[in-house]
């Protein structure tokens, strides 16, 4: 299954974005599973989306 989008509103920035990645994927030791890779992959699309986003502002 597709991970969910995040939901529409302010976004966070992609810095903040990663450090939760960072510190989910450490807390569970690098193991992705079930609702952790759920997490994660929610994580990554929120993470991209605010790089994209930085993009556009910059050019």
């Amino acid at each position: 299954m597709p991970p969910t989008p995040p939901a529409p509103g302010p976004a966070r920035p992609a810095a903040a974005v990663n450090e939760e990645i960072r510190a989910l994927v450490e807390a569970c030791g690098g193991w992705l599973y079930g609702d952790t890779r759920i997490r994660y992959e929610q994580l990554v699309a929120e993470w991209a989306a605010a790089v994209r986003e930085g993009i556009v502002e910059a050019a």
